[in-house]
């Protein structure tokens, strides 16, 4: 067997897939809220049509990124079940109900002629709750909202509720939907030739810009106060962040221009790149701090190779098959306006 560092490839790739989650997973929810936003202001007949031709053919695939993670994460790190699976039950809980109500739309809505206002009001504020409720995980994995004691683990929900770290991170995951799925709109939109869509999302991406900006600074911000380890060893990788801004910065600048949306799309997806890789190398060998660490939790050494071997086919299967998808259905020319039904 050869001598390779499974610490270390496991989690890159199993980080591979979380990042896969955000972006993929990010267009969906945001999608979903602004559909519901079209029709409050009047704008569903324009923009709607566009949201559901995307919708359509991914919302089944989504979340093949996040089971992914969640399975390998266990696998690799088992310890994780138990700190995890017991801290999370309310937060995960809340997940659950609001993941059941969003897919129960897909099968309430196919059965209406016209949309309903209701339906599409739970559709797009689960598409921001969601991802809220998950990034409590990112949150609790920075330490100092567990308890451990001999009655076992206990949530402090009451320094959760009250962290300004944890508020910001939550505000974080909101923005981040809005400001990617916004951007991935615009592009679709002038990729169907929808000009007046194309001018709704770029407003839109355009609005959610400076918040993103705010946001991103508060974060990190809240993570000085909260865990002042992590963000020293979060300034060692400076030119990873930089690089985010830098492409931030030329997306803004392409999508205010109403060029190249295409290349603007793919920034934004490096600019969460950047940040999302150096968010996850400055936060090594801690998983879960201070109790899982990548180095002594990992499951023994046969296993993990097993489990590289699995998850790298996975992830070599996964990503052409997303491609594919693209291809047959959400990027084919026909497809995006509106002129070939093929879902």
């Amino acid at each position: 067997m050869p001598d390779l560092n499974y610490e270390l490839i496991g989690i890159t790739v199993l980080w591979t897939f979380l990042y896969g989650y955000v972006i993929v997973a990010s267009i969906d929810f945001g999608a979903g809220f602004f559909n519901y936003y079209a029709m409050k202001t009047g704008k569903h007949q324009l923009i709607s049509g566009i949201i559901q031709r995307y919708l359509s053919p991914v919302w089944e695939i989504t979340n093949v990124f996040f089971v992914f993670f969640f399975v390998g994460i266990v696998g690799f790190y088992p310890d994780t079940a138990y700190y995890l699976g017991t801290t999370l039950l309310i937060p995960g809980s809340i997940a659950l109900i609001l993941l059941s109500i969003r897919g129960s739309y897909y099968a309430f809505n196919s059965y209406n002629v016209t949309p309903k206002m209701s339906w599409a009001f739970l559709y797009g504020v689960t598409g921001l709750l969601i991802p809220a409720s998950l990034s409590v995980v990112l949150v609790i994995s920075e330490g100092g909202y567990i308890i451990e004691d001999q009655s076992g683990l206990q949530l402090d929900l009451t320094e959760l509720f009250f962290s300004t770290y944890a508020w910001s991170v939550v505000f974080l995951a909101i923005i981040s939907v809005l400001y990617i799925s916004s951007g991935f709109l615009t592009y679709y939109a002038a990729k169907a030739n929808n000009k007046g869509a194309m001018e709704v999302t770029r407003s839109w991406f355009l609005i959610w810009t400076l918040p993103m900006l705010v946001i991103s600074q508060f974060t990190f911000l809240g993570l000085r106060d909260h865990n002042y380890e992590h963000f020293i060893n979060a300034q060692n990788y400076w030119y990873l962040f930089g690089l985010s801004l830098a492409a931030m910065a030329v997306a803004i600048l392409l999508i205010w221009k109403k060029r190249n949306f295409g290349l603007a799309f793919i920034l934004i997806m490096l600019q969460f790149a950047f940040a999302f890789f150096g968010y996850g190398l400055s936060k090594l060998p801690y998983i879960l701090y201070p109790y899982i660490d990548i180095e002594t939790s990992v499951v023994n050494e046969t296993m993990a190779f097993s489990l590289t071997i699995v998850f790298i086919l996975g992830l070599l299967m996964l990503i052409p098959s997303l491609i594919l998808v693209m291809r047959l259905f959400i990027f084919d020319k026909d497809y995006v306006q509106g002129k070939n039904d093929k879902y």
